[in-house]
C-alpha cells in the first residue's frame, strides 16, 4: 500500500510541476520577476527529485545478490537523501543567489504586468490538486498519527517527500505572489528581492528537515513501536515468549529485518526447539507481512 500510493503521488506531483514550470519560465520570460525564476527553477528541481524517487523505486525492485545479500531496498532511502541534496542546492541556493542579485539591482516590473499573478494563481490550484493527491494516500497509512509526527516516523519515504515539497511549493507560490504584487503595486523591485529570499529561506529549511529524516532512515531504523509489540505477541503465541533480546531494522520500507535471541527449555529436543522456530517465524510474518528476513537463535536463559 505504502508503494502503491507512494507512486502515485510522485506522478500526480511530477505532472503538475513539468505544467507550472513551464509556464512560470514562459512569465519570466515576459516580465523578468525574479520571483518568478525562483519559482521556476523551484518546479525544475521538484520535477527532478519526483524523477529520483520513481528511480529509487525501480532500484529497489532489484533481486539481491552475492554483494547485496539483503536486496536494494534502501535505494529508496538513497534517492530520498538525493531529493533533499538537489532541493538544498538547485532550489534553496539557487534562490537566494537571485535574491542577492536583485537586491543589489532592484527593477520594477513593466512588461506584462499581470501575467506573473495569473500563472502563480493558476498555480496554487494545480499544486493544491498535487498535496490532495498526497493527502489521501497519506491517510491509508498515517492512521491517527499527527501530521509532524507522520513526516518523523514514517518508514517510506516518497509520500513524506512528496507531502513536504508540496506544501513548500504552495508556500512558494504564495510568497512569489506576495513580492511580484507588492511590486505591481509600488514600482518597488525590493519587493520581488524579497518574495525571492523567502522561497530561499524556505527551500533550504525544507531540504535540511528531509536530509535529517532520510539520513535516520538510511543509517537504520528499527521497526515501529506498533509492528515490534506485533512481533513480540506473535513469539508469546508460539511459546517463544521468553524474549532475551530482539532486534529489529529496516532494510527497506516493507523489507524488515526481525533478529531475536529467545528462551527454550532445556528439555526440549532439537526437533522440538525447530518446530517452535518455524512456527514463531510463521506466526511473526503473518502479524508484520514485512519481516521479510528473521532470524531466531534459541537459547536457555540462565
Amino acid at each position: 500500500m505504502s508503494t502503491e500510493g507512494g507512486r502515485k503521488a510522485i506522478v500526480a506531483a511530477l505532472s503538475a510541476n513539468l505544467g507550472i514550470g513551464l509556464t512560470k519560465f514562459v512569465a519570466f520570460g515576459l516580465t523578468g520577476a525574479s520571483s518568478m525564476l525562483a519559482e521556476a527553477i523551484h518546479s525544475v528541481a521538484d520535477s527532478g527529485n519526483q524523477l529520483l524517487l520513481l528511480l529509487g523505486g525501480k532500484q529497489a525492485k532489484k533481486e539481491e545478490d552475492t554483494q547485496h545479500p539483503f536486496g536494494y531496498s534502501r535505494a529508496r532511502y538513497y534517492y530520498a537523501f538525493l531529493v533533499a541534496v538537489v532541493l538544498f542546492s538547485l532550489g534553496g541556493l539557487f534562490a537566494l543567489y537571485e535574491a542577492w542579485h536583485k537586491f543589489q539591482h532592484p527593477e520594477p516590473i513593466e512588461s506584462w504586468p499581470w501575467v506573473p499573478v495569473v500563472v502563480l494563481v493558476i498555480a496554487v490550484g494545480l499544486e493544491g490538486y498535487s498535496l490532495r493527491t498526497g493527502v489521501v494516500e497519506s491517510n491509508k497509512t498515517r492512521g491517527k498519527a499527527s501530521w509532524p509526527a507522520f513526516v518523523r516516523k514514517s518508514r517510506s519515504p516518497e509520500l513524506p517527500v512528496i507531502l513536504l515539497e508540496d506544501v513548500g511549493a504552495i508556500l512558494g507560490l504564495v510568497f512569489a505572489l506576495f513580492g511580484v504584487t507588492m511590486t505591481l503595486i509600488t514600482h518597488n523591485g525590493l519587493w520581488d528581492a524579497a518574495g525571492t529570499a523567502l522561497i530561499g529561506a524556505l527551500l533550504c529549511t525544507i531540504a535540511v528537515v528531509l536530509g535529517r529524516e532520510t539520513k535516520s532512515m538510511l543509517m537504520g531504523e528499527s521497526a515501529t513501536p506498533e509492528d515490534v509489540a506485533a512481533i513480540r505477541a506473535a513469539l508469546a503465541e508460539s511459546e517463544l515468549g521468553d524474549v532475551i533480546h530482539l532486534r529489529t531494522m529496516h532494510l527497506g520500507p516493507d523489507d524488515v529485518l526481525v533478529a531475536a535471541k529467545v528462551g527454550v527449555p532445556a528439555d526440549f529436543t532439537a526437533q522440538q526447539v525447530a518446530d517452535l522456530v518455524d512456527g514463531a517465524e510463521a506466526r511473526i510474518r503473518t502479524a508484520v507481512p514485512a519481516a521479510r528476513l528473521i532470524y531466531l537463535e534459541p537459547d536457555v536463559r540462565r
